[in-house]
């Protein structure tokens, strides 16, 4: 048990070890409860056939909701990037999430990931605008470009989240890669 904990990710041999003795010695139900949670994960879930989210309703609530701005489509790495976004209730668009980002170092091309489906979607005409919503770095910044390379030509508006600094952060504290992009990136006030 100890060894199937470590595999997940974050968690290292010792928060394994301090999960299995835990259920060890908590009540049965406890137990029998997350078995079934876990047969249920997977049973219970699918991904949407237009965005690739996870869901449990195909298509996701996201893009079966007729109030959502069809025309633009936020591009993500992962689920998770879509719940982030969500949360800020300031994005009323759709989405596309690529299970991934181009890694060379670890064998991730662009035929590993959704971006053949996104090349789809926008050829279907309906999206005006793709945001890319992909994460700060090498790997982000590597799909983001092959991104625009494959749909540039298609004459959909290309945007780029905001990158800069954090609301709260100093200056001294700052990575110089993040403000420069800031510096890039300011704006009139």
């Amino acid at each position: 048990m100890t060894e199937a904990f470590s595999r997940l990710p974050g968690i290292g041999p010792k928060t394994a070890a301090r999960l299995t003795y835990f259920l060890l010695r908590s009540p049965d139900e406890l137990s029998v409860n997350l078995a079934d949670a876990l047969n249920n994960l997977k049973a219970g879930t699918t991904f949407c056939s237009v965005c690739f989210n996870i869901t449990v309703s195909d298509p996701c609530e996201i893009c079966s909701d007729e109030k959502r701005d069809t025309r633009t489509v936020a591009v993500v790495e992962e689920p998770l990037d879509v719940l982030a976004l969500e949360r800020t209730g300031a994005y009323t668009g759709k989405y596309h999430v690529l299970h991934g980002a181009i890694s060379p170092v670890n064998n991730i091309g662009p035929d590993d990931l959704r971006i053949r489906e996104l090349v789809k979607r926008v050829d279907q005409g309906e999206i005006l605008e793709v945001i890319i919503a992909t994460n700060p770095g090498m790997e982000g910044d590597a799909t983001a470009m092959f991104i625009e390379r494959e749909l540039k030509p298609k004459g959909v508006k290309m945007t780029r989240l905001a990158r800069g600094l954090p609301v709260g952060g100093d200056l001294e504290y700052v990575d110089p890669v993040t403000l420069t992009r800031a510096l890039q990136g300011r704006s009139e006030f």
